[in-house]
């Protein structure tokens, strides 16, 4: 018989009303441009002052995510860049050259040749001492750091006719390319996301090519610009550590937070020891003991400054700070000179690897050549929308009149269901901050159209039960009972597809699997509970003899 437990019911209409109540703000969000111009510009440059003057507009104890517009909706930049890994391999022969040079010091005279910028040539005055030479030369090979451990030696060393030749291994390469990448990738989102805009895409595509589109930037030489700014990063003297978000630094100090320890806070001088500038290179590597560790070096300037530092601070912390956040604040165990250290912790391969990308996010690791850029204005965007708007209407109000044209009062029950449904998606959109695109608007059109099949299938069931002569209430209960398996069947096939296909895809393909992944979800809560708690409902109060459907 029709029965549903009132905690089912609350929970239902609980359901119901949360997803409801996600997505009010985008119905009721007035446009920024309708309120201040120079505001509407602000918001097309990235700013965020721009959606602080629309929550301006809105109660603070009413929720104020919404669904962000993306590129082909909003309109914004689009980059396409390559990264220059060759420069990689270049700096690090330069920076090799001082090593060779004094490890060979104390055996013979040696000079730099003229070579390719990814080798590294030194001429011996003594050729008699080569084999021991290339020895020493060799000693100076590292382990390469990857994701799966230790993979072999960075350095590859041989020699012809009195000339060592040093070049990177194929390993190596590899490992530098990965790092460069993500180094590549981790600077640029930090510095895009400096500039307070909302879901921007940066990905990587291929081997050695980012992906960056901006939406609400009001040009791809804008975004280009804010590219080429620099990030700050120090490594600055701790005064103190605690849990206080307002504790008084101190005068010519200042407190930052820390990323890594939640809660904590660092007291650390205003004037730094060392500066981003003056890091060369820091790099995932392995301590004495084979931990995971990184290492780190100064140039000239830098490891002076840091060698007299560390000598006079033994047993003391130094903090490393990135954009005024304290990534890491090791303690100085001897004294450090020459410019090159190593730092340990608690690390595995993926935190050290990961800490040596933000210690390096100061700059970018190499140059980038713009392959594609393009502005998409506003209006294209104003109009996808548009069209968008009337697709879904049409749509809408088509399965609303067939609906109630086949099905009558059950049908209306279903049309309900449906504009719940569609509430719902944009609730958990909002909910999870996901970005709306065109594709994602031809999901939301699609999930309209699939989202009734689950009431056709029960209702087609309820009419051919009342065909064996089954009273109304048994005939409704065995309709949604049997049509259950088939209901739940047909979307999951559909449900692991979206999922494929956000997990296989990128950009607009996975807009359309999340808009429609949730459409799915939404859709077999509202068949399978939300109408079958109207017919309740509705049965109760009536109490109907025969029923038509």
């Amino acid at each position: 018989m029709l029965q549903i437990d009132l905690w089912k019911r609350i929970l239902i209409a609980l359901t119901c009303a949360l997803g409801i109540w996600l997505a009010l703000p985008n119905a009721f969000y007035a446009p920024v441009e309708q309120h201040n111009d120079a505001v509407a510009e602000i918001e097309l440059s990235g700013s965020t002052e721009a959606l602080e003057a629309q929550k301006a507009l809105w109660p603070e104890w009413m929720p104020s995510q919404l669904v962000n517009l993306g590129l082909d909706l909003r309109g914004g930049a689009h980059l396409l860049a390559e990264v220059r890994v060759e420069e990689v391999y270049a700096n690090r022969m330069a920076a090799q050259w001082p090593e060779v040079r004094d490890a060979l010091r104390s055996l013979t005279p040696v000079r730099r040749q003229q070579s390719p910028a990814d080798e590294l040539r030194v001429r011996l005055n003594d050729e008699t001492k080569m084999a021991e030479a290339m020895e020493i030369v060799r000693g100076l090979a590292r382990p390469v750091a990857t994701l799966t451990g230790a993979g072999g030696t960075d350095i590859d060393v041989r020699g012809d006719a009195g000339v060592i030749i040093v070049t990177l291994s194929e390993a190596e390469k590899q490992a530098t390319n990965e790092r460069t990448m993500q180094q590549s990738l981790e600077i640029i989102r930090r510095r895009i996301d400096e500039v307070g805009t909302r879901e921007p895409t940066i990905q990587r595509q291929g081997a050695e090519r980012i992906l960056i589109q901006v939406p609400g930037i009001g040009s791809a030489a804008e975004l280009k610009e804010i590219i080429g700014t620099t990030a700050q990063l120090t490594f600055s003297p701790v005064v103190s550590r605690g849990s206080d978000a307002n504790a008084n630094p101190g005068i010519g100090n200042k407190l930052i937070p820390s990323v890594d320890e939640p809660g904590a806070y660092y007291v650390v001088e205003t004037a730094p020891v060392v500066t981003g500038e003056e890091l060369v290179d820091a790099q995932p590597s392995f301590d004495q003991n084979g931990r995971p560790a990184v290492s780190f070096r100064f140039n000239t300037s830098g490891a002076r400054k840091f060698g007299d530092y560390t000598a006079a601070n033994i047993g003391s912390p130094f903090a490393i700070v990135l954009d005024d956040e304290v990534i890491s604040a090791p303690t100085i165990q001897s004294h450090i000179p020459g410019g090159s250290g190593i730092i340990t912790g608690n690390f595995d391969v993926e935190t050290s690897t990961n800490l040596a990308i933000l210690l390096r996010a100061g700059a970018l690791p190499a140059g980038l050549d713009f392959l594609e850029e393009r502005t998409v204005g506003p209006e294209l965007g104003q109009d996808s929308i548009d069209a968008g708007k009337v697709a879904t209407i049409v749509a809408f109000v088509a399965v609303l009149f067939f609906m109630f044209v086949s099905y009558g009062l059950f049908g209306v029950f279903a049309n309900i269901a449906l504009i719940i449904n569609v509430a719902m998606i944009f609730g958990l959109l909002s909910l999870v901050g996901a970005t709306l695109t065109l594709p994602g608007i031809a999901g939301i059109v699609l999930t309209v159209g699939m989202a009734v099949d689950a009431n056709v299938l029960i209702f087609e069931r309820i009419r051919e039960e009342l065909k064996t002569a089954k009273g109304p209430a048994r005939a409704i209960s065995l309709g949604y009972e049997k049509a259950l398996s088939a209901i739940i069947d047909a979307n999951i096939t559909t449900l692991i597809t979206a999922v494929i296909l956000f997990v296989m895809g990128s950009g607009p393909v996975r807009g359309f699997a999340i808009t429609l992944g949730f459409g799915i979800i939404t859709s077999v809560f509202t068949a399978i509970f939300v109408t079958r708690l109207l017919v309740v409902i509705w049965f109760e109060r009536a109490r109907p003899k025969t029923i038509e459907v």
